[in-house]
């Protein structure tokens, strides 16, 4: 069978986005309505009736600025299904690693890494378990046309928690030594956690790197697979996670510094308000993060000749004349 799955052949196509994905503002828009965390506690029945209700007005989703009560409920149910479902396959994922729940898990983590930095047991456990969440929300968020291997899998998922601990285990020993480094104690999490993201995405999406993503035309047919559309589109990944999570984990650390210092409070506030203010900082952030590059990433056709020239000669058999100037791929999240 191909990589798309029975199940997927009877799901609605991936509802158009609401707003102009072509700009930041549309795009942040998009983001922000599809990883709303309250749409992380809709039923497996609230999930079927959005998908069919988009199945049975499949060629009529409503524009953003619609205000009828069936536009409403259309696009209420096209945000409740791009936040659980996947957008090459229309499979629904998994809990924890859809759009709708990478704030309230996001916080709970950052939170707890910020909070418990101080104990290498603790850094141990929250490293571990943070690179869990990650490795189970990059999968479900892969480009679907290259699957991993079991083998594959698990070696992304333990390079990457090395990484991490040997980042955050490092950075401590190296930074406990003297008074003046206690500032910069604090910034360890974020560092393990960039580090982390650099090892983990592209090996747990090595396959569209070896074998290459889909390149799909203006008719959303299939084109050829490129290698370099890969890394150009897991490089935006990275880049985008990293972002997602700096402003959180570099500016919480400040903050909590000066509180710290009040008459008033307490270390047993520690994590319920460093919690808060990581969820404060994702609800804002995840969107944005997600919104700085176009998920329906590009190619300039013309420069994979240079890159990849059996892709281009195979492109110019295809399409001869009419060969278009640019090609689309689904850069994953």
């Amino acid at each position: 069978m191909s990589d798309m799955t029975a199940a997927s052949r009877d799901a609605p196509p991936h509802p158009p986005p609401l707003h102009n994905m072509s700009s930041f503002n549309g795009r942040f828009m998009h983001f922000a309505a599809i990883s709303d965390w309250r749409l992380c506690v809709a039923s497996a029945q609230e999930l079927e009736q959005a998908r069919a209700l988009l199945q049975k007005h499949r060629n009529n989703v409503p524009s953003s600025s619609s205000t009828d009560s069936d536009a409403l409920e259309l696009r209420k149910a096209s945000a409740l299904y791009q936040s659980a479902y996947h957008p090459d396959t229309g499979d629904l994922q998994n809990f924890v690693g859809r759009m709708s729940f990478q704030v309230p898990g996001g916080m709970l983590l950052t939170g707890a890494m910020l909070a418990f930095y101080r104990s290498t047991p603790a850094v141990v456990f929250w490293q571990w378990a943070n690179q869990s969440f990650n490795a189970l929300v990059n999968y479900t968020n892969r480009n679907a046309a290259s699957d991993l291997t079991g083998a594959q899998l698990g070696m992304a998922y333990t390079t990457a928690t090395t990484a991490a601990l040997a980042t955050a285990l490092g950075l401590k020993k190296l930074l406990s030594g003297a008074k003046r480094f206690a500032v910069l104690q604090r910034f360890v999490p974020f560092m393990a956690v960039a580090a982390a993201n650099v090892v983990n995405i592209p090996l747990m999406r090595q396959n569209e790197v070896v074998v290459g993503v889909r390149l799909l035309d203006d008719q959303g047919q299939h084109a050829g697979n490129s290698k370099s559309a890969a890394v150009k589109g897991i490089s935006q990944v990275v880049s985008s996670r990293i972002v997602m999570a700096a402003p959180g984990m570099l500016l919480l650390p400040l903050i909590m510094q000066q509180v710290e210092r009040l008459r008033w409070y307490r270390s047993p506030m520690n994590l319920p308000l460093q919690t808060l203010m990581c969820g404060a900082s994702l609800t804002l952030m995840v969107p944005l993060a997600c919104a700085l590059y176009d998920q329906k990433c590009s190619v300039n056709v013309a420069q994979l000749e240079a890159s990849e020239p059996e892709l281009y000669s195979a492109l110019q058999q295809k399409y001869g004349d009419q060969l278009p100037s640019t090609l689309s791929f689904n850069k994953g999240l």
